[in-house]
């Protein structure tokens, strides 16, 4: 394996350690309450996303492209922009049974749109050394950072919550059902970076 792995693998494991760390420091938070532990985690966020641009980049200006590279890209891709937002919107406070389902489907949406992405990645290019959008969104995460710097997570929800049923519900988890439902969309195309 080491002799298939470019310098671009490094950016793409970048990503991969930008993406459980958050997920590390969210849980941290769960446990200590430091703000500067869920800042943290939410800023590897963007940190992941800047490594999965620069692993592309370097990948077509040295020409090294590989199957191992484009796999191990995707699955970097999953920690990092799947059960890392979500472990980040838990650690927030979206802790009711209904907040947990719609996580789950989050991360269910983020798995599946990669995938997609992975099958229809030739097809999209068209020949060319990279794909022109995205169909569906990327996965954002900048709520909550703002709501953590303005002092509105755990108790403090933006919206409250509300009980339906058996469980509770905070309406914040709808933007993750909303994100969720538009990365799956192949109606929407994203210009790629």
């Amino acid at each position: 394996m080491i002799r298939r792995f470019h310098l671009a693998g490094l950016f793409t494991l970048g990503n991969a350690a930008c993406g459980n760390a958050s997920v590390w420091l969210a849980m941290r938070y769960v446990g200590s309450h430091a703000l500067a532990d869920f800042l943290w985690a939410a800023a590897l966020a963007p940190a992941a996303f800047v490594f999965d641009v620069l692993d592309g980049r370097i990948a077509r200006w040295r020409r090294t492209h590989s199957a191992l590279g484009r796999e191990l890209d995707s699955l970097a891709d999953v920690i990092s922009f799947g059960p890392g937002p979500a472990a980040l919107g838990y650690a927030a406070g979206l802790r009711g049974g209904w907040d947990a389902a719609v996580l789950i489907y989050f991360v269910g949406c983020s798995v599946s749109r990669l995938a997609r992405y992975n099958v229809s990645a030739e097809a999209l290019s068209a020949g060319a050394d990279k794909v022109a959008y995205f169909e569906g969104t990327p996965i954002p995460t900048g709520v909550l950072a703002v709501a953590a710097w303005q002092g509105r997570i755990d108790a403090q929800l933006p919206g409250g919550e509300w009980v339906l049923g058996p469980w509770v519900l905070h309406p914040l988890v709808l933007l993750f059902a909303v994100s969720g439902t538009l990365m799956i969309s192949k109606t929407l195309r994203i210009p790629k970076l």
